[in-house]
Formats: structure tokens, C-alpha cells, sequence
């Protein structure tokens, strides 16, 4: 599913080559079967707005939007399990999923990065990866919300791949919650957040999603009866993005 690799890159740290290849990724945007007319134009639109800034500018946005506070994150498990110990095991987890489908990492990134994953399942049967893109919809959806309340415009990223997924959820449940929610990536919040406080095990964010979709997926996996087909995940360059 070639249209998850894109938005794979797209949510990835933005990169010169990925702003070179700015013509091949609207053309697979537009030839996409998997999304709506709508979704498509917003998805054009946004590698347009994206791609024409100054890249560096770009980067600086990337990281204070991504990295700054837990709200956002792009950490699957971080949301799921928290500091709880859970998490680790869940990551282990994960790549062994992986490793079953042939899917070597070759990356500094977790095994549960939001553009692994999906480098992942753009490497699947459509079936699969429709069914892992549902495991983490309520999750998605809750990012999409928290940057729609930014006004920030990756949200069509993650509204593009519930579509994809074919689930839905009470959306209007989940933007309520979202609108309750104090912002953790202010001066203050952050300050709070460095600040010597009690150990905790158990503090998943709030809005956690559930995992046990995922986790029934990564249960129901055979490796005796999956083919052993190396794919390397690696940053894209400009002829990899090309080649989409």
C-alpha cells in the first residue's frame, strides 16, 4: 500500500529529499485508490504548504510541534503504556513482528515510531495493514484532534490514515476530551515536568487508547507460515522517494 509509505515520509522529519521529490508525492496522492477525492486535495495541499517553506524553518516547526511535551508524540507505546514497564515489553514485542515479516530496521528509531510503523504495513496485504492501522485509530484520531485545537495542518496525515483504516470511532467523544486537556508543550508545562516529583509506573497519557487490538494482532502471527522477505527501512533519499 504505496500510499502509506508517503504519509510514512511525510510525517518523518522533514528532509531536503523529501522536498525534492514534492511532484512524485502528489502524483501517488492523486492516483491513491484508498482515499477520498476530499482527502486527497487536503493531502496535495499539504505536501504544497509543507514543501514550500524554507526547509529549516520546516525542521524548527517539526520539532517544537513533535518534540516538545507528550501530546503529540509519535511513539505509539508512549501513549498506549506510558513509563510503565509494560512498554518495554511491548516494544520487544513489536519487533519481533517484524523480524516475522522479513521486515529488517535499520534505523535508530523505536520499533513503535509512527513512520516505522507505517513503513511497515506499506509493505503488507492491504487486509493487514487495515487491520493494524484499526488497532491504533482511537489513537490517531486523538492526534488528528490535538492538532486540529493547534491549528496546525499535519492533522490531514492522520485523518488520511483513519480513512485508509476503514474504522471509526465517536470522533465527537474523542475531540471533547481533547478540548479538556491542559497543553503540555507551554513554558510552564514543560518546567512542571522536569520538576523532582514521585516515580511512577503506571502514567500513560492521558486519552490512552486501548492496545489489546494490538496486541491480539501480534497474537494471531504465525512466523512458520510468513515469508522471510528482507526490507530495509532506511531515511529516504531523493531516488527512494522518486522510485515510490
Amino acid at each position: 500500500m504505496i500510499i502509506l509509505k508517503v504519509i510514512s515520509r511525510l510525517l518523518d522529519y522533514p528532509t531536503a529529499a523529501l522536498f525534492d521529490a514534492v511532484e512524485e508525492l502528489k502524483t501517488v496522492v492523486n492516483q491513491s485508490q484508498e482515499l477520498d477525492e476530499a482527502n486527497k486535495k487536503a493531502m496535495v495541499n499539504f505536501i504544497e504548504e509543507l514543501t514550500a517553506r524554507d526547509i529549516y524553518d520546516a525542521q524548527e516547526s517539526y520539532d517544537l510541534l513533535f518534540d516538545r511535551g507528550r501530546a503529540l508524540s509519535l511513539l505509539l507505546f508512549e501513549h498506549v503504556h506510558g513509563e510503565s514497564r509494560d512498554r518495554g515489553q511491548a516494544m520487544v514485542d513489536l519487533m519481533n513482528v517484524y523480524k516475522s515479516k522479513g521486515f529488517e530496521v535499520d534505523s535508530s528509531q523505536l520499533p513503535d515510531y509512527i513512520p516505522l510503523y507505517l513503513e511497515f504495513l506499506s509493505e503488507q496485504e492491504p487486509e493487514y495493514a487495515q487491520e493494524w492501522l484499526g488497532d491504533i485509530c482511537h489513537l490517531m484520531t486523538m492526534l488528528s484532534e490535538r492538532l486540529i485545537d493547534r491549528e496546525c495542518y499535519y492533522s490531514v496525515l492522520f485523518d488520511s490514515l483513519i480513512e485508509i483504516s476503514g474504522f471509526e470511532v465517536d470522533r465527537q467523544e474523542i475531540a471533547e476530551n481533547v478540548r479538556k486537556e491542559e497543553r503540555d508543550d507551554t513554558v510552564e508545562a514543560i518546567d512542571k515536568e522536569w520538576e523532582d516529583k514521585e516515580i511512577k509506573f503506571d502514567d500513560p497519557i492521558a486519552g490512552q487508547c486501548s492496545s489489546a487490538g494490538l496486541q491480539n494482532s501480534r497474537n494471531s502471527l504465525d512466523p512458520n507460515t510468513i515469508q522471510q522477505v528482507p526490507i530495509k527501512w532506511h531515511d529516504a533519499d531523493a531516488a527512494e522517494v522518486a522510485g515510490l
